[in-house]
């Protein structure tokens, strides 16, 4: 025993030590490029700043004598109700800042559409250095990609910034953002493509080039360039929640709507005349559909061409024009995109049977610029704590004069004051409330009993879309 013994610690210890396995030494291979100039940076500012611009945007107050509030016809145009006058403003109040940058010489300039959102006046000044203000004339908007076209009318001919191609960006190609944050004039920034193709549906339904340049407030419509000094993008969305993270709409995209957008002032998108939902796992789970995910259908314009196409109220889409529906996002995005006054191809699910249906898709009705008539006065509850909003009870006569469901009992914003916490923190005229810091709401005086001060979060219904809006009280 104590030889065997003996034997066994000889060999343990005689045994040869366990060698660690060497790392890999060598580095990957790259096909590098010629050094970048040491002076690039300083080139690009050169070349491209004279090309971009500031703007400011003004809402004039409702006393003078312009007729009716413009912000509250395009608010209407685009939500299709009218709405109520706000009070009145002793003098012009400015409510935005941002960029845009020449593409033509006779002064055509390219911008985001949230920048000029809502304005009466947009001034653009060439230079924070420049003593001329011009006033500039919207040419044409699109909210669905943030892209908008103003344009001065310039004493000579001026600089211009050169479209480039998005098409063959590739991630951790050097760029320059350009713009005017803060309001602080003509600044740049250099970082480089942190990802391509970002699709963020509540910014955008343009995938987004992700760059690591800074793109702070007032960047909003400066150019995104490469290194050879052609613009790639247009700077549009910060992350708040991080820093280093902005995003630009690539310019491909941009280049596609822009002879649209000149010759029309607008991009015509598709109307079906349906109220949509999600449909969330309970309720696939409840159901039996498992994983399948659509649009339902929640409510329906009885002569729009969703009724007059044979489909009814909680209808599942999941498929339209050939496109997956997962979300009732991506419904409205592919009925946006479908051909107007053509018949499209639709599967639904309906009492959890597969159906094909035809469906005729129209022209939205807002985007036919039809000028509504003049708006009935409603009084609501004001919120507390300088809000800046005030909200209302629906009553019939409110639900047809909006085109409200006529079941609907939650609460609606009917005004938001200007540069208000409310309005800066996105609340709009026609949303409707739905809960207050995770209290469900019933009426307008629960609206106010559930704000306090300090951090508030609303989650709101916009357009058949739910949304969650934070807003401070001080």
């Amino acid at each position: 025993m104590k030889k065997s013994l003996f034997l066994a610690l000889a060999f343990v210890f005689a045994a040869p030590p366990i060698q660690a396995q060497s790392l890999p030494k060598d580095p990957p291979k790259l096909k590098l490029s010629e050094p970048l100039p040491g002076n690039l940076f300083v080139e690009l500012a050169k070349a491209i700043n004279p090309a971009v611009v500031n703007i400011s945007t003004t809402a004039l107050p409702k006393n003078m004598p312009r007729g009716r509030d413009p912000m509250l016809e395009m608010l209407e145009q685009l939500y299709g109700f009218r709405m109520q006058q706000p009070q009145q403003q002793q003098r012009p109040q400015q409510i935005g800042l941002g960029t845009g940058f020449i593409i033509r010489e006779d002064g055509l300039i390219i911008t985001n559409n949230h920048v000029i959102a809502g304005a009466d006046i947009i001034n653009v000044q060439l230079s924070e250095n420049s003593k001329d203000i011009y006033e500039a004339t919207l040419i044409g908007s699109d909210e669905r990609t943030d892209i908008a076209l103003i344009k001065i009318a310039p004493k000579g001919k001026l600089p211009v910034a050169v479209l480039g191609s998005s098409k063959d960006l590739e991630v951790g190609e050097w760029v320059a953002a350009f713009g005017n944050p803060f309001g602080h004039g003509h600044s740049m920034t250099k970082g480089i493509v942190s990802s391509k193709g970002r699709d963020i549906t509540e910014i955008n339904k343009i995938p987004l080039i992700q760059t690591d340049a800074s793109i702070n407030p007032g960047n909003s419509g400066g150019p995104l360039v490469n290194t050879k000094g052609q613009v790639i993008g247009v700077n549009s969305a910060i992350d708040a929640r991080a820093q280093g993270i902005g995003f630009a709409i690539p310019i491909d995209e941009v280049k596609t709507i822009l002879p649209t957008l000149e010759s029309k002032g607008r991009i015509a998108r598709g109307y079906i005349g349906a109220a949509l939902g999600d449909l969330d796992p309970e309720a696939a789970e409840y159901l039996g559909l498992g994983e399948v995910r659509g649009a339902v259908i929640t409510n329906m314009d009885p002569r729009g061409p969703a009724a007059k196409s044979g489909l009814k109220v909680y209808d599942i889409v999941t498929e339209f024009n050939g496109k997956t529906i997962r979300s009732s996002l991506e419904l409205i995005d592919a009925v946006s995109d479908a051909p107007i006054g053509k018949t499209v191809k639709a599967k639904i699910i309906r009492n959890n049977k597969d159906m094909n249906v035809n469906v005729s898709v129209a022209e939205r009705a807002d985007d036919r610029r039809v000028r509504p008539a003049q708006a009935k006065t409603y009084q609501g509850q004001k919120a507390p704590f300088n809000l800046g909003f005030t909200v209302i009870d629906p009553t019939p006569e409110l639900r047809k004069e909006w085109g409200l469901p006529e079941d609907m009992t939650q609460p609606v914003i009917i005004e938001t004051e200007r540069a208000s916490v409310a309005s800066k923190g996105g609340l709009r005229v026609g949303d409707v409330v739905l809960d207050v810091n995770k209290k469900t709401v019933d009426s307008s005086k629960d609206v106010l009993k559930h704000l306090k001060k300090g951090q508030n979060t609303l989650r709101i219904a916009r357009n058949a879309r739910i949304q969650i809006i934070n807003i401070e009280a001080n």
